[in-house]
């Protein structure tokens, strides 16, 4: 891809996904009273205010505060540069690996800013389901994130199909 296409796709995905995040997460916080679900399309939508101080599904939550903070700002933000930097700068990377990386990176940053503005703990407010069977509760970051992952798998999974039907029988 070349430089500046990638530079205005990746920086277009970035902004988007941590200003969308950032703008949903602020609108929860004024307008949901934490503990007190709304119930949407027959409650498959549920609107449902939580700071977690975990990752993924409150993984991490109980850890002592000084490895949360370690990891989930630490770690986590050198895994965000790396992501950054190959979204931007990585010569092999076709557009829509870079902007996988580039949601990926923009989930994880908009994550990360609420981490480190509030208190170590991230937003979340969205859960879908059907009955009892549920997602846990999520923000847009998550979905960025999700979808970012997807794309480099269908990616990884083309390539990799590519490749066998290239091969010299």
């Amino acid at each position: 891809m070349r430089t500046i296409p990638r530079i205005l796709a990746v920086s277009c995905t970035l902004f988007g996904c941590v200003g969308c995040d950032q703008a949903s997460k602020s609108a929860a916080r004024v307008w949901l009273a934490a503990g007190a679900p709304h119930s949407f399309l027959g409650d498959s939508l549920r609107l449902e205010l939580v700071q977690n101080p975990g990752s993924f599904l409150s993984l991490g939550a109980s850890l002592p505060a000084p490895l949360r903070f370690a990891l989930f700002i630490g770690a986590v933000g050198l895994v965000l540069v790396g992501l950054v930097g190959a979204a931007f700068f990585a010569k092999r990377l076709d557009r829509n690996r870079c902007i996988a990386l580039a949601m990926l990176a923009g989930g994880g940053v908009s994550n990360l800013i609420d981490r480190i503005v509030n208190d170590g703990r991230v937003t979340d407010f969205l859960n879908l389901g059907v009955g009892p069977l549920r997602t846990g509760i999520f923000n847009v970051a998550d979905m960025a994130i999700l979808c970012g992952a997807l794309l480099l798998m269908l990616r990884v999974r083309e390539s990799g199909t590519q490749a066998v039907s290239d091969r010299p029988h």
